[in-house]
């Protein structure tokens, strides 16, 4: 069968299921089935019995809204192409910009410290260490599941040559956490659990994603009231603080930075859509940076 004639009825079945980007699913699939690049599709006529095989199944499990990333095995996130599976946040798009965030933060600095709490993947982390390449980041992850992906990623970066990204296993509302670090970071960043108890998600995520990084209790801000407190103790006076949010806690979050205290410059900042999407505030005191 023609590769054109599959896509549109893979597609076509995929809009039926309810599959937000049914077109691009299907290609990415159809792709990864064939192992040949996305690109290679348009020049292909005949899709080889075997291939069209794997494709059935996995297009069976895609219609059943297992994430796409789960089925390829792998998520795109900046310049990096990072391992994903069961057991670990699949890392979005929108994520992107807090880590694009962070690199302008420690951008003129020779050997910054940052932590990314509630780390996953290591999309974050990875990113930041991969683009400044002086930086000394730590990955903070507590999910025993999703730790062993942020560890396999970190490792298929250290062998491209990027330098380590080192991989703590702990809490971020842990008092004990990183004591070693004190008043001594030059950033914080989280994407921490967010989502208020009682939200409505897609069945990718609901079924998938591990409730440890998703649910933030009855506001969606239990976590982040920890966090604050770890932040506050870490982030060196003029440091900074990056946290990702729902789209509704543009108002709460950041009124919840303010009222923490210690905190200057508390902004809200949009996602590419212009959603609400991440909170950043500057440390109080002396050694203010640009």
């Amino acid at each position: 069968m023609s590769a054109r004639t599959l896509l549109t009825e893979a597609a076509r079945r995929l809009a039926e299921a309810g599959v937000e980007s049914p077109r691009v699913d299907a290609e990415l699939l159809l792709a990864h089935a064939l192992g040949v690049p996305r690109a290679r599709l348009l020049t292909l006529d005949e899709v080889p019995a075997d291939g069209a095989g794997r494709f059935a199944g996995l297009l069976d499990q895609r219609a059943s809204r297992v994430p796409l990333q789960h089925l390829t095995g792998t998520a795109p996130f900046r310049h990096l192409e990072l391992a994903v599976g069961p057991g670990v946040f699949v890392p979005r798009p929108e994520t992107e910009q807090i880590a694009g965030w962070v690199l302008e933060r420690i951008a003129g600095l020779t050997a910054p410290t940052v932590v990314d709490l509630g780390s996953g993947s290591g999309a974050i982390a990875l990113s930041v260490a991969a683009e400044h390449p002086g930086a000394r980041v730590v990955a903070v992850e507590r999910d025993t599941a999703a730790i062993e992906w942020t560890r396999l990623n970190a490792g298929t970066r250290a062998a491209a040559g990027d330098t380590p990204v080192e991989v703590l296993a702990g809490d971020m509302t842990n008092p004990g956490l990183l004591r070693e670090l004190d008043g001594a970071v030059d950033v914080v960043v989280s994407n921490p659990p967010y989502v208020p108890d009682d939200a409505r998600l897609p069945r990718e995520v609901a079924d998938h994603d591990p409730p440890l990084a998703l649910w933030g209790g009855p506001d969606g801000l239990d976590v982040v009231r920890g966090l604050l407190v770890t932040a506050a103790r870490l982030v060196r006076p003029g440091g900074w603080l990056g946290i990702e949010h729902a789209d509704q806690q543009g108002g709460a979050l950041p009124a919840l930075v303010r009222s923490a205290g210690g905190w200057t410059g508390v902004a809200d900042n949009p996602d590419l859509v212009g959603r609400p999407r991440y909170t950043t505030a500057q440390r109080a005191g002396h050694h203010a940076a640009t």
